[in-house]
């Protein structure tokens, strides 16, 4: 069954809907140019409060790797999501079992780029190139892509990009990845989700499998 996890968390409240409606993994975004931006003593109140066995993944852009290790143990993180220009070196640093790399891709010919990066990282997301955002853009992503980095290489992919309760299950038809992630697809604004959205976009995601 496909896993699903929920990014853009920012508050306690939607942290819970989430869970309830049978998410597996949370994502909180520490970078301060995003809309979704939370701190990292925010995230610590949240990740206290939750159920056992959900996953927390802590989203950075060109962090210092350093940085990224502390907030992952304060905060009680378990992944380093990097959306930046990280290189294998610092995903290697902060360890190859916690991260997952984000590659937004334009077309198939990049997905060279994932070559250096296997054996240095736990995952790759794949999601929609913006050169105003790194994420949250709302686009879909394109499914093609996915499908040979999928047939390319021997590594969990997780499909991110434009993802919502009406096209998921299409989506993962079609690629049919280790896992989906949405943000703006279940949201009423940046950083609030709206809880019909999420129940629903769990429900189809975890019977389209």
């Amino acid at each position: 069954m496909v896993k699903v996890k929920i990014c853009g968390i920012t508050n306690l409240e939607d942290a819970l809907t989430a869970t309830g409606a049978g998410a597996d993994v949370l994502g909180f975004i520490l970078y301060p140019k995003s809309k979704r931006f939370i701190k990292a003593k925010d995230v610590r109140k949240i990740t206290l409060n939750l159920p056992p066995f959900i996953l927390k993944v802590g989203v950075f852009v060109n962090e210092d790797p350093r940085n990224v290790l502390e907030i992952l143990s304060y905060a009680y993180l378990d992944f380093a999501q990097l959306h930046g220009e990280e290189t294998p070196e610092e995903c290697e640093y902060i360890g190859a079992n916690r991260v997952i790399k984000v590659f937004r891709l334009k077309e198939i010919a990049e997905i060279e780029r994932i070559e250096p990066y296997i054996g240095k990282i736990r995952a790759i997301l794949l999601d929609t190139y913006s050169k105003d955002s790194y994420g949250g853009t709302g686009k879909t992503f394109n499914w093609e892509i996915a499908r040979a980095v999928k047939e390319r290489f021997d590594i969990t992919v997780i499909l991110s990009g434009g993802l919502n309760p009406e096209n998921v299950a299409k989506a993962i038809r079609e690629v049919n990845p280790y896992a989906v992630d949405v943000s703006s697809g279940v949201e009423t604004e940046p950083g609030k989700k709206d809880k019909e959205k999420v129940f629903q976009f769990v429900k189809v995601a975890k019977c389209s499998t």
